[in-house]
């Protein structure tokens, strides 16, 4: 299958505070022809599974962090070619979704660049640990998540699509970061969350959101969201693949990304 390689019309800033850090960060988002690059002063990273350094609660790429929900609009808005320069260690959080860079990015618009030959999946990508499950293969853009919490609100919620390019924008962009009423206290002292609020962060009481969410099953799409953007580090364009994953966060979805590329490279 032939697909177009895809990058910016021109250069699109943000600017906001770092998810965790909370850190001011102002962040450009370059046209490239060398596929998807981060930048911060003299360090160059490539977006590819091999050069993740960290998974708690995000995703960081070398000495840049959370860069899961940028990586996830890139894979929705099928861009191939990105740099993305920073001037602090951390990618802004905006609203703790990927619609910004959405929105921002295609304002910006974007510029077809030529053509490439989708990856051929010479096998499944099957990663299972307890109860986490993300598995791979080739196929036509159907996904689904199950976040499941137990017998701890909200229990099971289940968000699939069966055409995740088209759908990406309106029905998964919007879905918001999220955490555990209980968990706060232990985010603060760990220093994380420190860019969020409560209009940027939903908060799951043990009954109920504590603040109004977007969606319904808003968890399950945020989850997607992330797996999205951490298995985009394959690079393989997201309209190839189905995926089923339940229970997985960053730490299973990048090796999940790992055995994805080397799938695509035996």
């Amino acid at each position: 299958m032939t697909l177009a390689r895809t990058t910016l019309a021109g250069p699109v800033q943000f600017t906001g505070l770092g998810l965790h850090t909370g850190i001011p960060v102002n962040m450009t988002v370059h046209p490239s022809s060398e596929g998807i690059h981060f930048r911060l002063g003299q360090e160059r990273v490539a977006a590819s599974p091999e050069f993740v350094t960290d998974t708690t609660r995000s995703t960081k790429l070398g000495s840049i962090g959370t860069i899961e929900h940028l990586m996830s609009a890139f894979a929705g808005l099928e861009i191939t070619d990105a740099e993305v320069e920073l001037d602090a260690p951390e990618v802004p959080g905006m609203d703790g979704s990927s619609r910004l860079f959405v929105e921002a990015l295609l304002s910006g618009g974007l510029e077809r660049i030529g053509e490439v030959e989708a990856p051929h999946l010479y096998r499944r990508a099957f990663f299972k640990e307890g109860e986490t499950e993300v598995a791979v293969a080739k196929g036509s853009g159907h996904w689904r998540y199950v976040y499941n919490t137990g017998s701890r609100w909200p229990g099971r919620q289940a968000f699939e699509s069966t055409s995740i390019v088209e759908s990406y924008r309106s029905e998964i962009s919007p879905a918001r970061t999220f955490a555990f009423a209980e968990e706060i206290p232990m985010i603060i002292q760990m220093g994380l969350g420190k860019g969020l609020d409560e209009s940027s962060a939903l908060i799951l009481g043990i009954e109920g959101y504590k603040n109004e969410a977007r969606f319904e099953d808003e968890p399950a799409r945020h989850k997607l969201l992330d797996l999205i953007g951490d298995l985009y580090l394959s690079g393989i364009p997201i309209r190839v693949l189905n995926v089923v994953s339940e229970r997985s966060g960053h730490t299973a979805n990048v090796k999940a990304a790992a055995m994805l590329k080397l799938a695509t490279e035996s």
